[in-house]
């Protein structure tokens, strides 16, 4: 049997074979490996921004009422099996080796039969099937990767309920260059006879939802009421629901558990209720990380994952509602291929001096000297620093305690950002205490 790091180790190498949009490939795998996904459900999740949080809002709520839940997501932020959950807790190292194995014989099969090598994320997805089976999982809740119509993830016909997050532009070279095409691409989730819930969407959105669809909900921001915004809880009522209190902070947060409630009245209709208790339980003790999450106190650090215009434009929105007049420090390192110069014109003037990191470990990450040029143009204080430690370290030299410090841009490497913040508060609390005792 494989282990972990030689599982890994294969998937890795299979990049080689790029992204290649379109389902024949995956179909030929899945078939070849029993179809598991025919007999999974599914709440199938795509949009641009907000896919992460409606996607643990809902399969919180759902495993508090007591349904196995798998879940996959896309990107993972600490470890690579947390793409892999059923019930929060993560794919074994046992079961990735297992199945990796089982796949890629197959693999194997089908490039002497002349057949393409599959992609790394449909191995992934099928690895997901094949686990979520063999857990037995009442319903999965499963995020695309990329788009909708052409992502792996689609080759799943058990849809109860589609969910279109926040729809703007992002990964242009592959879905389109206009928010039409690529609405297009992301309705294309949408399968006959399921329940299609969407967040309020531009008017060319909601034009394509239209057309694919003629019954849809809509979580319009306008529903709630009585919001109360907070770092470490937020509160709003919907309807005859009062005080849904949520663990997530984010003024955006809001909107993304009105889709998630949605959803869950949307999965009700369907045959799989669950108590508005049990979702208020759900909602309370949601979590997940590198979203708008506080990592540590005096002074404020918080990590995000603003990595395009419209996630940008939110975190601006944060910064703005929680931290006006407040002394701020960015840490920030993106992606090449991401629009970061709308990125950068949307956040800028909110912070006295930016630090920019390489993101460690990926080819499409853009230097920091890269990043900090084009930051130069609009910021008058920019520091490119060689490494994620060195960049902590200087946060916490430049911040006072009333400081706040927000490290953002892409996912990649925010998990290792957030473990280095960890171990350097924990080493501070140590001397700390030894210093009390003495």
């Amino acid at each position: 049997m494989m282990k972990e790091n030689e599982a890994l180790e294969w998937i890795k190498e299979a990049s080689k074979y790029g992204i290649v949009p379109g389902l024949d490939s995956i179909r030929e795998l899945c078939a070849r490996l029993g179809n598991p996904q025919k007999e999974l459900k599914f709440i199938h999740i795509a949009g641009t921004n907000g896919k992460g949080s409606v996607s643990a809002f809902v399969s919180n709520a759902l495993k508090h009422g007591g349904y196995r839940v798998g879940r996959y997501i896309s990107p993972v932020i600490f470890e690579y099996r947390e793409r892999i959950q059923v019930d929060d807790k993560m794919i074994t190292r046992k079961a990735l080796g297992e199945l990796t194995e089982r796949i890629k014989v197959v693999c194997e099969e089908m490039v002497a039969a002349g057949l393409p090598h599959p992609t790394p994320f449909e191995i992934e997805t099928v690895m997901g099937f094949l686990y979520f089976k063999e857990k037995k999982c009442d319903l999965v809740v499963m995020e695309t990767g990329m788009g909708g119509r052409l992502d792996a993830t689609n080759i799943v016909e058990n849809t109860l309920v589609a969910v279109l997050t926040s729809i703007s532009m992002d990964h242009m070279q592959y879905l389109g260059d206009s928010l039409e095409k690529i609405a297009v691409e992301k309705a294309g989730i949408i399968k006959p006879g399921c329940a299609v819930v969407s967040a309020k969407q531009q008017p060319e959105v909601m034009e394509v939802i239209g057309r694919a669809v003629r019954e849809y909900i809509i979580a319009d921001t306008t529903d709630i009421k009585n919001p109360k915004y907070g770092l470490d809880k937020q509160s709003f009522d919907y309807g005859k629901h009062k005080k849904i209190e949520i663990s997530l902070a984010g003024k955006y947060q809001l909107e993304n558990a009105l889709l998630a409630w949605k959803v869950l009245e949307a999965l009700a209709e369907k045959g799989y209720p669950v108590k508005e208790e049990k979702i208020r339980k759900g909602f309370a003790s949601v979590k997940w990380p590198g979203r708008f999450s506080v990592v540590a106190k005096q002074p404020l650090f918080i990590v995000d994952g603003a990595h395009n215009e419209d996630a940008a434009r939110r975190l601006a929105e944060s910064i703005e509602f929680y931290f006006t007049n407040k002394r701020i420090i960015y840490i920030m390192g993106v992606l090449g291929d991401k629009e970061y110069e709308k990125v950068i014109a949307h956040t800028h003037k909110y912070a006295e001096h930016i630090l920019t990191v390489t993101p460690p470990g990926n080819a499409r990450a853009l230097p920091a000297y890269d990043l900090a040029a084009a930051i130069a143009k609009v910021h008058p204080s920019v520091t490119a620093v060689d490494s994620l430690e060195e960049a902590v370290e200087i946060s916490g030299l430049l911040a006072d305690k009333q400081t706040v410090i927000i490290a953002f841009g892409s996912l990649s490497f925010l998990g290792r950002l957030m473990d280095i913040k960890a171990s350097a508060v924990g080493k501070e609390a140590k001397r700390n205490g030894k210093s009390r005792k003495n």
